[in-house]
């Protein structure tokens, strides 16, 4: 017989890591933090807002300087907030959202240490990217700790109710500490808040993610990144000109690689938006809706304190006061959106938050340069109302009308609709509102011509309102009156 072979050596025995124990899930934390980022991002958009000449003039930027402060964050969101939700839904929502806020503190602190103009606006396209992670996540982390029903939708109603906050705060702040301790100031309270805001984070959020994540989709994030980046460039850009060379190339560049990310999503496997969710009606009305809301709504609310400046002369601290009417009651409207849901479909609430808030901005028309800023608070107290049903149920059909182990894709896709819109309603207004503005020194006439701007843009915003409502309101019949599958 032949000798046995030796035995194998036994393999080194590893220790056994301890399996860290699941943190249980916080769901009055998770709203308390996601609420007070999204108020935050809010904020820091809007706060130049009543503030953009002293912000530009401070800053060493010019006219056009001036158009990018608003729009470089524009640019920021817009492009990754929808890689930003699919990456949230693939590797952690907790994880990307906490990485957002403190990015977002960072790019606050660039802001306040920029040495002159250019730096300040990287700055302010850093602060869009780090926004675009913070809001992708934001609603997933509410549908996860929330379950479906009654508590859930009262969390999407607070956070709805965290965007208009931050519009309310954002001007006034930005003025008064603009006012007090200057530019730079701004940028460094917000960092520090935030700051805060990433410690609770980490501290207070549950991890969550679906239970397979997709490949990547490196294509489809190229396209849709470049695509969006160019097309709000040309939009901004466009304002001083849409007939120049570089204006058509950026905004044909835009279309084209946009058009180019809808091919990829419909040929890649695993798509980051999948189109199949277009089929959905509830989808159609959450990001058609979304779309209105910034087209119609908040880019022209956006630039409506720069007019109320121009025509009625007010101060930046003013104006941005003024606007807090709307902004202001659009908070109590999404406390109070969750009694509607028992009552109305969300598609509906979308519909009529549209219509009343183009009811709303009608009745902004007839401004002059001798009016007085009350004039203008019942026209902004309605849009206000219908702005807080319209936050609220946007929030619960993005959540919604995608599957749950998505809803941070859902989130991404809807508020990336909302901020391209937003981009496109600014251009809009401020074309229409200075298409008239005369080459005079004459600042009667400057303010005259400016008045009637006004009226232009604001009857344009109050039309599309109403086309944003024609839109849910079909997108509700189709929900409720299916098409027939076809016969086999």
């Amino acid at each position: 017989m032949s000798p046995a072979p030796p035995a194998a050596p036994a393999p080194p025995v590893r220790p056994v890591r301890p399996v860290r124990p699941v943190r249980p899930v916080r769901p009055g934390a998770t709203l308390a933090v996601t609420a007070a980022a999204t108020a935050l991002v809010t904020v820091a958009y809007t706060a130049p807002t009543a503030s953009l000449a002293a912000t530009a003039q401070a800053a060493h930027l010019g006219a056009s300087g001036r158009t990018w402060i608003l729009t470089g964050t524009l640019v920021g969101i817009s492009a990754l907030l929808l890689t930003a939700g699919s990456a949230a839904d693939d590797h952690g929502r907790k994880r990307v959202f906490t990485f957002g806020v403190l990015l977002f503190a960072v790019a606050e602190a660039l802001a306040a240490l920029a040495p002159g103009g250019v730096v300040y606006l990287a700055a302010r396209v850093l602060l869009g990217v780090a926004s675009a992670a913070v809001l992708a996540p934001a609603l997933g982390l509410i549908s996860h700790s929330h379950p479906a029903g009654p508590e859930r939708i009262r969390a999407l109603g607070i956070w709805g109710a965290a965007v208009g906050l931050g519009i309310a705060v954002g001007p006034v702040y930005g003025a008064l500490v603009q006012q007090w301790a200057g530019w730079r100031a701004v940028g460094g309270g917000l960092a520090v808040v935030s700051a805060a805001v990433a410690a609770c984070a980490a501290a207070c959020l549950t991890e969550s993610r679906a239970e397979r994540p997709r490949a990547l989709d490196p294509y489809g994030v190229l396209t849709l990144a470049a695509g969006t980046t160019l097309l709000i460039a040309g939009l901004a850009e466009g304002r001083s000109g849409w007939g120049r060379p570089s204006v058509v190339v950026l905004l044909v560049g835009g279309v084209a690689l946009l058009a180019a990310f809808a091919v990829v999503e419909a040929r890649v496997r695993e798509p980051m938006l999948d189109l199949a969710l277009f089929r959905n009606p509830g989808f159609i009305a959450a990001t058609g809706g979304a779309l209105f809301t910034g087209l119609s709504l908040v880019g022209f609310m956006s630039y409506l304190p720069t007019l109320l400046q121009g025509v009625l002369g007010l101060s930046g601290l003013a104006a941005g006061g003024v606007l807090a009417l709307w902004s202001g009651l659009s908070v109590v409207a999404a406390l109070q959106a969750r009694r509607l849901a028992a009552h109305l479909a969300a598609t509906t609430q979308v519909a009529l938050g549209l219509l009343v808030c183009g009811l709303g901005e009608a009745g902004l028309y007839g401004l002059t340069p001798g009016s007085s800023w009350p004039r203008l608070a019942p026209g902004l107290a309605v849009a206000g109302l219908g702005s807080g049903v319209l936050n609220a149920a946007l929030a619960r059909l993005a959540v919604s009308s995608v599957p749950a182990h998505r809803a941070a894709m859902g989130s991404g896709a809807n508020n990336t609709s909302r901020y391209l819109g937003s981009a496109l309603g600014v251009a809009v207004t401020v074309t229409v509102a200075t298409s008239a503005h005369p080459h005079t020194p004459d600042p009667e006439a400057t303010a005259r011509a400016l008045a009637t701007g006004t009226d232009r843009a604001v009857l344009v915003a109050a039309t599309l309102c109403l086309l944003g409502a024609t839109l849910a309101l079909a997108a509700h019949r189709a929900a409720r009156h299916p098409a027939p599958a076809p016969a086999r």
